[in-house]
C-alpha cells in the first residue's frame, strides 16, 4: 500500500453539511482508564482540550479485562444501529507516542471488536496496520472526520478535509465513537493524545 500524503493538504469541502450536530455535555463523555488509578492521573480537560495519557505498564480499564492499557473517551448516549454518523475532532499527538489507537468505531462482528481504528506508528496515522493515512503528524493539530454509513457498511476517513480511505466496516449491531489512547502492538512506554472541538453528527 502506498503512503498517503502528509497532513496539511486541506480542502474547503464542508464534510458536516447535511448532518445534524448532536449536543455533547459532560455526561456524554465516559472515560475508560486504568482501573486502579484516579482519573486525574490519566485525563485532564483544560481550556477546551481533552488530554489522555497512559503507560504501557498500566493495568486495563477493569480488573477482569484482558485488553491493553487505555485512557479513552467513549461517547455515551449516542450508540447507533443504523443511519449515517460522523465523528469530527481536532487531534494532537506528541512526538514519541507510538503503537497506539487514538480513535475507533467500537462495535463489529466477532471476533473483531471495532469497525475502524486510527492508530499512530512512528509519527504516521495508520488504519489498523493496513494503510498509512497521513505522515509526520507529531506535534501539530489535525482535523479528523470519520463517516460511518451503517446501511452501506462503509467507513470513510478524512484528514484535514481530504479523503484518505474508504473501506468496509466490521459489521456488528451497535456502534460508538471513542478517542484517546489505547495501546496496541509495539507501543511506547508513554502514550498521549489531545482532542478539542469534538462533534458527533447524524445525517439528516
Amino acid at each position: 500500500m502506498t503512503a498517503a500524503s502528509a497532513v496539511g493538504c486541506s480542502t474547503d469541502h464542508d464534510l458536516t453539511s447535511g448532518f445534524e450536530s448532536l449536543p455533547l455535555r459532560k455526561e456524554n463523555f465516559r472515560i475508560l482508564k486504568p482501573y486502579d488509578i484516579p482519573l486525574e492521573q490519566r485525563y485532564s480537560f483544560i481550556n477546551g482540550v481533552h488530554k489522555c495519557w497512559v503507560y504501557s505498564t498500566d493495568k486495563p480499564h477493569s480488573p477482569g479485562s484482558k485488553t491493553l492499557p487505555r485512557t479513552e473517551i467513549g461517547i455515551h448516549g449516542y450508540g447507533y444501529r443504523s443511519g449515517v454518523w460522523q465523528f469530527e475532532g481536532y487531534g494532537y499527538v506528541p512526538k514519541g507516542t507510538t503503537g497506539v489507537c487514538i480513535m475507533q468505531i467500537f462495535g463489529a462482528t466477532a471476533p473483531r471488536a471495532s469497525s475502524a481504528m486510527v492508530r499512530v506508528y512512528d509519527g504516521n496515522l495508520v488504519f489498523y496496520r493496513r494503510k498509512v493515512l497521513a505522515e509526520n503528524i507529531y506535534d501539530k493539530w489535525f482535523r479528523l472526520n470519520v463517516i460511518h454509513d451503517v446501511g452501506a457498511s462503509k467507513v470513510q476517513i478524512y484528514i484535514d478535509g481530504e479523503l484518505k480511505l474508504e473501506t468496509k466496516d466490521g459489521g456488528g449491531t451497535v456502534h460508538t465513537f471513542k478517542c484517546g489512547v489505547y495501546a496496541q502492538d509495539k507501543d511506547s512506554n508513554y502514550m498521549e493524545s489531545r482532542w478539542k472541538d469534538l462533534k458527533v453528527l447524524r445525517k439528516l
